[in-house]
């Protein structure tokens, strides 16, 4: 018997190799492909101003990098001692103002460095609602400040499909040949709601397929699809039944894969992540001379591998490893 409905999906125009030069930003499952490409050793700049949730702050801080802004001074507040910007996610946080301005700073220069010399740039779309203040605009974190001084609202498709059809041209005019890829997060806002979530999602979804016809460079991967139909099951989130299992996502992984990297990718990430699972292994017994020799055929892997990809700390690693012996 058949337990779901699998779907194809095609591969991609804009193939993803060990070359290329990526910058993911966006929801919490940007942060989760993001990582996973990081261990394959890609070059990939993962979410530099923390979980983003909705397009138009993304898109707020691509135009922010692209101009070099300065950190807006009426968004930075202090929350327990700690000082934080409503333009970003709490990842980003300092001990003074003047640290923050400098490290929002770094993270802009970071991303127009990305931008300019990158090959694609991924956005993973969270939702369609969105916080305000009357001084600010539009925030990307409310910091656990209280929601009085916060309007919420849901963005209209028009409005948000304005904000990045500008983000993206002026891109295209900019950066020519960076690839957009966009994906729709599964992980579920059910604190808005159930009907509101999916309200929410079907207007993200709409604008990608929107974006992706007016801008040949933008494509659409299918992650939302995926978990909604191929893991329609309560066993595929976690505990909070809002986020992807671990199984799940290595379930899109491997879709993402297949979609965006040609053979020889796939065969290099593979081995990369055997390589990682060996270098997780734990011994019964680690004097033993069957683990040294596990280890030094590890090594070997590695130094045959390192030429190529940087691993030099899990060299520093297993050589360490070896001389306890």
């Amino acid at each position: 018997m058949q337990w779901s409905t699998e779907f194809t999906i095609p591969e991609s125009q804009f193939p993803i190799s060990h070359q290329s030069k990526i910058l993911s930003m966006g929801s919490c499952f940007a942060q989760a492909m993001g990582q996973k490409m990081l261990e394959a050793k890609f070059d990939c700049l993962v979410n530099p101003f923390g979980t983003i949730f909705h397009p138009m702050i993304l898109g707020d801080l691509l135009d922010h990098a692209m101009l070099q802004d300065k950190i807006e001074e009426n968004g930075i507040l202090e929350r327990d001692g700690i000082i934080y910007y409503l333009g970003a996610h709490s990842d980003l946080f300092a001990n003074s103002r003047e640290e923050l301005a400098q490290k929002y700073a770094a993270q802009l220069a970071a991303v127009k460095d990305y931008l300019e010399t990158g090959t694609h740039l991924i956005l993973t779309l969270g939702t369609s609602w969105i916080y305000e203040t009357e001084d600010f605009g539009r925030v990307a974190n409310c910091h656990k400040l209280p929601q009085k001084q916060f309007r919420k609202k849901l963005v209209p498709l028009d409005e948000m499909a304005s904000h990045l059809i500008h983000i993206f041209g002026k891109i295209s005019r900019v950066f020519p040949n960076l690839k957009i890829i966009l994906t729709v997060s599964p992980v579920r806002h059910i604190k808005d709601g159930i009907p509101e979530n999916q309200l929410s999602k079907s207007l993200l979804r709409v604008l990608c397929t929107q974006l992706e016809g007016r801008f040949s460079f933008v494509s659409y991967f299918p992650a939302y699809e995926v978990m909604m139909d191929e893991l329609r099951d309560y066993r595929f989130y976690k505990k909070d039944l809002i986020h992807p299992t671990e199984e799940a996502e290595d379930y899109i992984w491997e879709k993402w894969s297949k979609a965006y990297f040609n053979k020889e990718t796939q065969t290099k990430t593979e081995e990369i992540q055997k390589i990682k699972q060996e270098l997780a292994h734990r011994p019964l017994n680690p004097n033993s001379e069957a683990h040294r020799k596990f280890l030094q055929n590890l090594l070997k892997k590695l130094e045959r591998l390192n030429g190529e990809f940087d691993f030099s700390w899990e060299l520093n690693k297993i050589e360490s490893e070896l001389k306890q012996d």
